[in-house]
């Protein structure tokens, strides 16, 4: 019971947090741009790779996953239960996905997500990445990669954190949150008009 109170302080601050439009904000910083004009109109890495460059597409993701990783690592710091700490991983994806800052819309969650599994559980975040650069490699859809190790994030919770629910809700919910975040994607591959990576 006593951790109610800080509990919830963190999972606010956590969606705050995951709200800060990063994409948005490096982008209109480095080229001048609102990169919801350009591109696949996300805030997210990838169109921002796509639209203004490697570098700027690379701090938005290591920002992004950033947001994920604090809320965890904090949450930890306090003494929290594991339960508050993937609490406060939540709710910095739902700030990312539906941001307080831009009425509610914003990123597909995914690099956010990576970020919470980094905090709480490393060795699904490291099977996680492996796949994705995998798929990436293969298909060279980064789409496809993400959605795919997304659903790969609950098998994987189950074997390698067997009986832990707080970890395989988060798994649960982050992974079907990221897929369902990517359906404009899953009818562009569907349609065959899904941008490959290193396409512009």
């Amino acid at each position: 019971m006593l951790d109610i109170a800080p509990g919830l302080t963190v999972a606010f601050a956590a969606y705050l947090l995951g709200g800060i439009p990063v994409g948005l904000i490096v982008a209109r910083r480095v080229a001048g741009i609102d990169v919801r004009e350009h591109g696949s109109s996300n805030i997210g890495a990838t169109n921002v790779y796509r639209v203004v460059g490697a570098r700027a597409g690379a701090l938005v993701w290591v920002l992004d996953v950033l947001k994920g990783v604090a809320p965890t690592i904090g949450a930890a710091h306090l003494g929290l239960h594991t339960g508050w700490c993937v609490l406060a991983g939540l709710a910095a994806v739902v700030g990312h996905s539906f941001s307080p800052f831009l009425r509610f819309r914003g990123g597909k969650g995914a690099a956010t997500s990576f970020g919470v599994m980094l905090g709480v559980m490393w060795p699904v975040a490291a099977c996680t990445v492996v796949l994705w650069l995998g798929l990436v490699a293969i298909t060279r859809y980064v789409s496809v990669a993400t959605i795919v190790s997304a659903a790969a994030m609950t098998p994987l919770t189950l074997v390698l954190f067997s009986g832990d629910t707080p970890r395989l809700v988060l798994a649960i919910l982050a992974g079907t949150l990221t897929i369902l975040r990517h359906r404009s994607n899953i009818q562009r591959l569907l349609n065959g008009t899904e941008h490959r990576f290193g396409q512009r």
